[in-house]
């Protein structure tokens, strides 16, 4: 449950590669315009959450993809998963995804524009790379209270449909709050007193996180990034009842019977502007958070190619 593969990297941090500065830059430049020039983004703000949609899909097609809406209606607004595909040899799905939506009154930098933007960029890494098992790069609506953990969750509504065509989907990765990053004691908390025992006790390290029937899949990903990552990274395979676990939208799949994990910064149990109007754009790591993302794209590059 908790013993994984590979070692969490320890010690200063490396220069960034050049990559990895024109990461940050771009991370930054997309998140200043969906946090910072549209903001606010939900059921409660039709025009911003459209405003999000089309710059997603502006997004994706500028990288050559060819976006789709995945549409349905929640609290008499018309609401819209968008998902690219880029085909493999194989018919098993990796899907990669991350909520669109914010939380009432937040502009959601970390919340989860920092998980969309880091699919943005992920998917434009993968446009023009084959790969073994087909890609998915997914914004999903309505994540957020209101319609969190119910049928109206863009993600269940996804899965739901995967799996009525019988989709095979062999993995799903959720990016939820990935810019967030302390390097002082004391600056992570945890949701249960057992875990302060196991876990590190200061916030600089991504978290990979399933329940016991992804267990596999977390510890193929963790593995996978420590290999290629020189960023500190932790792993946990939890009763999905631990507060945490399965708050993003990798819970969805797991309804569905597919394989999901959260990589996340925890936010909840370490970011002061979680769910606040004060999660801006400024508020965001944006080296650590490319150096996270560069790992990620080397998970994903496992996971498809198998």
């Amino acid at each position: 449950m908790i013993g994984m593969p590979g070692k969490s990297y320890r010690g200063p941090l490396p220069t960034l590669t050049d990559d990895q500065r024109a990461l940050s830059q771009e991370l930054a430049r997309d998140l200043h315009v969906l946090a910072g020039e549209i903001g606010e983004r939900n059921v409660h703000r039709p025009a911003k959450y459209t405003a999000g949609v089309e710059f997603i899909e502006r997004s994706f097609t500028d990288a050559g993809l060819h976006p789709t809406r995945d549409s349905y209606e929640a609290s008499g607004v018309l609401c819209h998963n968008v998902v690219v595909e880029i085909p493999g040899k194989l018919p098993e799905i990796v899907v990669v995804g991350a909520h669109h939506d914010t939380v009432y009154g937040c502009p959601g930098a970390n919340d989860n524009g920092s998980g969309v933007v880091a699919v943005l960029a992920l998917a434009r890494r993968f446009a023009q790379k084959p790969c073994t098992r087909t890609l998915r790069f997914v914004a999903f609506a309505n994540e957020e209270p209101g319609h969190f953990q119910t049928e109206l969750m863009g993600s269940w509504v996804y899965a739901s449909r995967c799996k009525k065509r019988g989709d095979q989907v062999s993995a799903m990765l959720s990016l939820e709050t990935i810019g967030c990053f302390f390097q002082d004691p004391g600056s992570q908390r945890y949701p249960v007193p057992m875990l302060e025992i196991i876990y590190p006790k200061t916030g600089n390290f991504i978290a990979f996180v399933g329940d016991t029937s992804s267990r596999k899949l977390v510890r193929e990903a963790i593995g996978a990034f420590r290999q290629h990552a020189q960023f500190p990274s932790e792993g946990a395979c939890l009763p999905a009842a631990v507060p945490g676990i399965g708050w993003s939208d990798h819970w969805a799949f797991w309804q569905h019977g597919y394989p999901g994990i959260m990589i996340t910064d925890t936010a909840p149990f370490r970011y002061p502007h979680y769910h606040r109007a004060t999660d801006t754009p400024d508020r965001i790591d944006y080296e650590s958070m490319a150096r996270g993302v560069s790992g990620v794209e080397h998970v994903i590059t496992d996971l498809a190619s198998k």
